[in-house]
């Protein structure tokens, strides 16, 4: 059996070419952390860990590797410290990490600091502040639950919600990320439902002439306006303008240098 040092190097070798090669390299590709199921062996005896599957890869914490292999890891407050020479140890597990998976289904997801956040380029960006998330300084206090039907929703073609997306950028601002936020989205889509279901010159022989869809093409991006904190009223005046337009609304969520910034609404209409 290879000593610890070995085994530590090799799985540091593992989980870096992990992350340099394929897709989560490339900025413009967004993926979510889903749990997975793949099998793991140490010395031919299968173990037990957390593993996500990111971007086709598979990632497991190093701490879980240390445990199962017989090297100490620990975290000093500023850095990762991996000890060959010391057995395993248990640490007090806090906060700091948890790796969220995004809900795929619309449910609200409410950050708490500590949350690390899988990026589309491999990043896992941690959230330090949560203070704005429910008392952002332009909104008068916190949203209410989303709408409910004030017109017959079953009549609209069915939409599927998009898939989660968290776009990672540096910039001079400072360490960014855009995150798409599928209950603001939801909350979008339903007041656009309800707003067709108010102007009946949205509508022939019973049906909607409007169409709301939930992505907006890059094409589109420059006759995308956005807003925020979030107003009904900016949806309804789209409506009243173009009663029988196509409206693209997208909701994201704004990170900077790991605090909540505020959700950012966009709509676009053709």
């Amino acid at each position: 059996m290879k000593n610890s040092r070995e085994i530590a190097l090799v799985a540091a070798g593992i989980m870096l070419g992990a992350t340099l090669a394929g897709p989560a390299t490339q900025a413009a590709e967004m993926v979510a952390a889903q749990r997975s199921t793949q099998a793991i062996y140490v010395d031919g005896q299968r173990v037990q860990m957390e593993a996500y599957s990111i971007g086709g890869a598979n990632y497991v914490r190093l701490r879980d590797v240390g445990k199962a292999v017989g090297f100490n890891v620990s975290w000093d407050g500023s850095a990762v410290q991996i000890d060959s020479n010391m057995p395993y140890a248990e640490e007090a597990q806090t906060s700091s990490s948890r790796i969220v998976t995004l809900p795929t289904d619309g449910s609200k997801y409410t950050p708490r600091v500590g949350d690390l956040i899988p990026c589309g380029d491999g990043t896992l960006y941690e959230v330090k502040s949560v203070d704005r998330f429910e008392n952002n300084c332009f909104a008068p206090g916190p949203l209410p639950e989303l709408p409910e039907p004030t017109c017959d929703w079953s009549l609209f073609e069915p939409v599927a919600l998009p898939a989660p997306e968290v776009r990672h950028y540096v910039s001079d601002a400072g360490d960014n990320i855009f995150m798409r936020n599928l209950y603001e989205t939801r909350r979008m889509q339903y007041t656009l439902y309800n707003a067709i279901g108010r102007t009946p010159e949205s509508w022939r022989d019973g049906k909607p002439l409007a169409k709301v869809y939930l992505t907006i093409p890059a094409e589109y991006e420059a006759y995308t306006p956005v807003f925020w904190p979030w107003r009904a009223a900016e949806l309804e005046k789209h409506v009243a303008s173009i009663p029988r337009g196509r409206f693209r609304a997208e909701a994201w969520d704004y990170y900077v240098d790991g605090e909540f910034m505020e959700t950012r609404y966009f709509i676009c209409t053709v």
